[in-house]
């Protein structure tokens, strides 16, 4: 029989690991991307000569990656250089409320306890082994599952493990989680913040999403050379197992014959004929008819009341004087509910907006200080209007002087220019990713129900296979890793009289190490 050939859409996380695993198996695979390198979201950008990431910063669950590169007869460490944080994040609400978190537990216990009160570290203990527990219980039955049921959750986990899926509070908010381990108002912010991870608010999001906080305590790790480096490593592992890249070639469409994938059509004319796609765009690129419209009916789309947020973001080069930045940085705002409210509710830019800073010049092990220019990426959260309602200059430059303007009174100068700055709004995200409206992360995690409402690997198309943030299990570099590995291995499993081996099992999976 022949071998199968796949086109992958989309050369960012989920479609270059699933690339890796197709091309592994001896299929024959092309991945196209509209882009000129790989990355997706995790992209990189120039601003006076400097380059620096300009998407996701944070690296977790390397185990995810350890087993994905063990699988391709590979090792990361030969292909990337990583260093384990000791310092997770700096958090600031002015000039003189700061705390640190680490990646030791008990260093962050007594320093929340030095910050809020011996109460609080103790509840901080209590939340972190509830966090540990949740994503105990959820880790394989559902992240590793392909689109998982509440009734196949429930069979998955057990009827001894009952009880544990009780007590990952599905119900429950994460801000009425929170009300019940924290007094202390800031610290409810601080791991509020976890929500936005996904795109989504901690008053709607499901309570279950505190095991980000478990996630950042096995470990956080600083790539060397910038986050883009592994889009990098993974694009060479799929050439070195036989996959094929196309930059610069955008799909136009996707050709069914009798109701099953044939091939596909590039916006320059180029037609290939293939037996499967998997789609690394988000869904509602093929919902809306993107990739034409014999093919809008293989997903539901996200309305846009349900999409996730976008951001503004700023890239600099400038010197910066007063706070001590670390790598990871969070300025919070002073009511975080108006914050949510403007967002989802008003869908506006918030008025008083929480600031992230990427100081990408910065680790905890060894640095010298920073003298001069340093590579910075500033972002505020903002709603998903980039295709229905573009902010104009005074709306982006009103958000610039609040968000810089916090960042002052907490301490924090940076030395900004027209020309040392590069801007990014829901507007140009959304033109970079099509029919998102700007939405980073799919469809906002809001309600019980919205973890199972992401489709699974296979669309309702025979041959088109998903993958990438709107698809299970969601957003985040090891998540949508994991999502292209599902996808490959569904792909696989239906493929399997014609493949040279029948797809394993995902070994490591969402491990820690």
């Amino acid at each position: 029989m022949p071998t199968p050939r796949v086109a992958v859409i989309g050369a960012g996380i989920a479609g270059l690991c699933a690339a890796i695993d197709l091309a592994r198996h001896g299929v024959e695979v092309v991945v196209l991307d509209r882009a000129s390198a790989p990355g997706g979201k995790l992209r990189e950008v120039q601003v006076l000569g400097r380059t620096m990431d300009a998407g996701p910063t944070v690296f977790t669950l390397r185990g995810v990656f350890d087993a994905l590169f063990a699988d391709a007869g590979s090792d990361l460490d030969r292909h990337l250089r990583l260093l384990p944080a000791h310092v997770l994040a700096r958090h600031a609400w002015s000039d003189h409320e700061r705390l640190d978190l680490f990646a030791d537990l008990n260093e962050s216990a007594a320093a929340i306890g030095s910050f809020a009160g011996r109460g609080a570290a103790s509840s901080f203990l209590q939340f972190a082994a509830q966090a540990r527990g949740i994503y105990a219980t959820l880790a394989r039955p559902f992240m590793q599952a392909s689109r998982p049921s509440p009734m196949s959750l429930v069979r998955r986990v057990g009827l001894r493990a009952l009880g544990d899926l009780w007590n990952i509070q599905p119900f429950a908010t994460l801000w009425q989680s929170l009300e019940r381990h924290f007094a202390d108002p800031r610290l409810r912010q601080l791991f509020g913040r976890y929500a936005t991870y996904c795109g989504s608010s901690p008053f709607a999001s499901p309570a279950t999403l505190m095991l980000i906080a478990h996630v950042e305590q096995a470990g956080v790790w600083y790539v060397e050379g910038g986050m883009h480096r592994l889009a990098e490593s993974l694009a060479a592992l799929a050439v070195a197992k036989g996959a094929r890249f196309q930059y610069g070639s955008a799909v136009a469409r996707i050709h069914l014959r009798k109701g099953r994938v044939c091939g596909i059509t590039t916006d320059a004319g180029q037609r290939l004929d293939v037996d499967a796609v998997i789609s690394n765009a988000d869904n509602a690129a093929i919902a809306t008819g993107l990739f034409g419209a014999e093919v809008k009916h293989g997903v539901t789309g996200t309305p846009v009341g349900a999409r996730s947020l976008s951001a503004v973001t700023w890239n600099l080069s400038a010197p910066t004087r007063g706070f001590e930045l670390a790598r990871h940085n969070v300025f919070f705002s002073a009511d975080y509910r108006a914050e949510f409210d403007d967002l989802f509710g008003h869908r506006r830019l918030p008025s008083a907006p929480t600031v992230y800073v990427c100081a990408q010049d910065r680790t905890d092990i060894g640095t010298a200080p920073i003298a001069g220019a340093e590579s910075l990426l500033c972002l505020v959260n903002a709603p998903a209007t980039g295709d229905t309602d573009s902010f104009d200059v005074a709306e982006i430059e009103r958000c610039e002087t609040r968000t810089f303007d916090l960042l002052q009174r907490c301490g924090l100068q940076v030395q900004r220019t027209a020309q040392n700055t590069l801007v990014t709004t829901p507007a140009d995200f959304n033109r970079l990713f099509p029919a998102t409206g700007g939405a980073l992360y799919g469809p906002a995690s809001h309600g019980w129900r919205a973890s199972f409402t992401r489709p699974g690997s296979r669309s309702k198309i025979p041959g088109l296979y998903l993958a990438g943030g709107s698809t299970h299990p969601g957003p985040g570099v090891p998540m949508v890793a994991t999502s292209g590995r599902l996808a490959a291995a569904s792909l696989l499993e239906d493929h399997a009289s014609i493949v040279r081996s029948r797809p394993a099992a995902m070994r490591g999976g969402t491990s820690m190490r």
